[in-house]
């Protein structure tokens, strides 16, 4: 079985989502996000993914008040990413609700601090990869490293972290599929639980990632597909927990 993760990106307080991390290329869904949180929990989603897009961009905690805004509207545990670059921010939205952190830049530039805060915190702390052509991205896409994700996944083997996010860049926001080659070959070199993200169009997407992963995946994100009505929360369930080849969506 795959969890599903619908995504609700954040900019300026509103609920969004950018075609391959541009911001300038960003559809509105919403101004409501605690709304939209509890639609998907009313949906049947057992988890949410929550993005800082300002704050990935900024490099600290810009949408604070959205946040706050969905942990206080769901029971369902959520995960946040987005700006968060000390051990302080981390601590802060652990102790507000988060029940997962997601590192991303800083897993990059201070490997150190998802190091302590995985210590700290066990099994709270997610790391997120953000790959083009196979090599890291960071500050919300804007700069690629020389790092590719593989080598970036294995330095945090023994981190004790709970999970890898893995993004393809070049397909996020495009509904054009998952890259799920490249997912996979970076699930099969790590034991972190790794979760799928970018590009799930539709239910014929999910279909293909939940064949293709079988048990070496343990989720995949879902956004645009979602808000579009390309993909509904049943039938995306369906499929992800059963394999089913009769859900539609």
């Amino acid at each position: 079985m795959l969890t599903l993760f619908p995504a609700i990106d954040l900019k300026d307080g509103a609920v969004v989502r950018l075609r391959r991390g541009d911001m300038s290329e960003a559809t509105h869904y919403g101004t409501d996000p605690a709304a939209q949180a509890q639609s998907w929990q009313s949906a049947g989603c057992q988890w949410l993914h929550v993005v800082d897009l300002n704050g990935a961009f900024a490099g600290r905690p810009i949408n604070a008040p959205a946040v706050a805004a969905i942990l206080a509207a769901v029971t369902i545990p959520v995960q946040l990413g987005g700006g968060l670059r000390t051990l302080a921010d981390i601590e802060h939205w652990l102790q507000a609700g988060v029940t997962r952190v997601i590192l991303g830049s800083a897993a990059v530039k201070n490997p150190a601090l998802v190091r302590d805060a995985a210590r700290a915190h066990p099994g709270r702390i997610a790391v997120g990869i953000d790959a083009r052509d196979g090599r890291v991205a960071t500050e919300g896409w804007a700069e690629t490293s020389s790092l590719t994700a593989i080598d970036l996944a294995r330095s945090f083997e023994q981190a004790g972290v709970a999970a890898i996010i893995y993004t393809d860049i070049a397909r996020d926001g495009m509904m054009e599929g998952v890259n799920i080659e490249a997912t996979l070959a970076l699930a099969d070199q790590v034991q972190t639980p790794v979760i799928a993200s970018g590009g799930i169009g539709g239910a014929a997407d999910l279909r293909a990632l939940r064949r293709a992963a079988a048990d070496r995946l343990a989720g995949v994100i879902v956004g645009r597909a979602l808000y579009d009505g390309a993909l509904n929360v049943a039938a995306a369930l369906a499929i992800l927990g059963s394999g089913s080849e009769d859900a539609h969506g």
